[in-house]
């Protein structure tokens, strides 16, 4: 490929994140978080009463917990104000729980998600979309033939309208309480939107499932919640991509994401977060693994002001298992705080966590994980590695791994690695034709292809391209 078809790529990529486009919103609650601007996003979106009363609930545990500050080096939340972010908008569509039909979006809205991708991943490799816009989900689309064999994917306003006894089991009841952490709490306050994905037992969904948010509006805030249900011997292969355009007002992300793998279940989750330079991106991600069933968490991490996104497994049932790929990227101004945390509960459990960073231009990555074998739990096993790499002098890499260990029947290994880009590779690079910036491309490349193995073949060329743009200091 030509210098110039890369300078068209990558232009078309960075234009496809930055953009921001006017809609004029249907409904916009005021500012701040308290019980009236509860009881207006329950009402807007003609809620039974027990979801009001756990969005009430979810309010008092959040005014009562203090903002998390005693972790050793996390990133920096004292700018968040609750009071100055918009929690709730909902734009101007027809169809309030989402369209089928992506003509019936307003022109602006098309605009946004035609940029991103979105109808033509949906034409090539999906087997299902859902497009969220602000607050809501817009568009939702799943094929007939995974319909006609049970399979459920939609948004989750309507699940709760049509599917309210698996919902009211399983939303933030014993996978992602209220209680957990003060964000958990915010998000069960003001969740909105987000995606149910719901596979009945034996079922395989061959082809992906993907959900994209996007933020469009300065200062506020997104809180969609996202519940995956693969009963026995089901398998489900979920996709998540998030971006924002820049303001000078911070954003605030605080999404939640509870995934119940029945036994024999296989799920597999992977997301692609660009978030723009202004964004806090605080999420809470956890997954129950019944006996013999497999976790899969597939993750990029890009973009932001700060992260902190630490998905948990819990290992419940004999012979579960779990693997975690992550791998993130902070350049000048930015905190990625990111990790994994795995339970093992249940004998014979296994689990892998495989972590890359990359930092620049005096950027901080660390790794913060938790890994605890609990008493009884024989023969479980666990590979944690972390491996960092550092452009500079000026960036910094940390790696905090925690590890509880009851058991004495396990077997427990972990390994760390950090490390500049060498001017040795550099030098080979260029001395077989390379110049310096596509030496230093190809050995990012290199670093990170264990994630983009994982994903299919269109998110892979993204996120390289991505990753590209951000070492170019080209995004947010």
């Amino acid at each position: 490929m030509s210098s110039e078809q890369d300078h068209l790529q990558e232009t078309d990529t960075e234009e496809r994140f930055a953009f921001k486009n006017e809609h004029k919103a249907a409904l916009t609650s005021e500012k701040g978080l308290n019980e009236e601007t509860i009881r207006l996003i329950s009402e807007d979106k003609d809620e039974p009463e027990w979801m009001l009363e756990r969005r009430l609930r979810a309010l008092r545990l959040f005014q009562e917990m203090p903002m998390p500050t005693d972790w050793p080096g996390q990133p920096d939340l004292s700018e968040i104000d609750i009071d100055e972010i918009v929690p709730y908008i909902r734009p101007d569509v027809e169809a309030r729980e989402g369209t089928d039909d992506w003509e019936n979006l307003p022109d602006e809205i098309k605009d946004t998600f035609d940029k991103l991708g979105i109808p033509e991943a949906e034409k090539k490799a999906l087997s299902g979309v859902g497009a969220q816009y602000e607050s809501e989900v817009v568009y939702q689309n799943m094929q007939e033939q995974w319909e006609e064999k049970g399979v459920v994917f939609m948004n989750m306003d309507r699940a709760v309208q049509e599917h309210p006894e698996i919902v009211k089991e399983h939303f933030m009841t014993s996978c992602v309480p209220p209680s957990d952490n003060k964000f958990a709490a915010l998000h069960g306050a003001v969740w909105s939107g987000g995606s149910f994905v719901y596979v009945p037992e034996g079922v395989t969904v061959e082809m992906p499932v993907q959900a994209y948010f996007r933020m469009n509006s300065e200062g506020m805030g997104q809180f969609e919640h996202t519940l995956i249900v693969a009963e026995e011997g089901a398998e489900v292969h979920y996709i998540e991509g998030c971006s924002a355009p820049k303001y000078s007002a911070f954003n605030l992300h605080s999404g939640g994401v509870e995934v119940f793998v029945g036994e024999d279940a296989h799920v597999q989750y992977s997301t692609v977060q660009n978030w723009s330079r202004n964004t806090y991106n605080l999420n809470t991600k956890r997954a129950i693994v019944e006996e013999n069933g497999t976790m899969e968490w597939i993750s990029g991490s890009m973009g932001s002001k700060a992260t902190m996104l630490y998905p948990c497994t819990i290992l419940k049932g004999r012979g579960a298992t779990d693997t975690h790929i992550t791998i993130a990227f902070a350049g000048e101004g930015q905190d990625i705080d990111t990790g994994a945390k795995v339970y093992h509960n249940a004998p014979d459990t296994s689990s892998t966590i495989e972590s890359k960073s990359i930092s620049k231009d005096g950027g901080r990555t660390n790794y913060r994980g938790l890994v605890h074998i609990a008493d009884g739990a024989e023969n479980a096993s666990t590979a944690v590695e972390c491996d960092a790499l550092m452009f500079d002098n000026e960036s910094t890499s940390d790696t905090m791994p925690y590890m509880e260990i009851e058991e004495s029947k396990v077997d427990v290994a972990h390994e760390a690695t950090v490390g500049k880009i060498g001017d040795e590779d550099i030098f080979y690079l260029q001395s077989r034709g390379l110049d310096d910036d596509d030496a230093k491309k190809m050995i990012v490349a290199g670093f990170i292809e264990p994630i983009t193995e994982e994903l299919p073949i269109e998110y892979a060329v993204e996120l390289n391209r991505l990753i590209e743009l951000e070492m170019e200091g080209s995004l947010g």
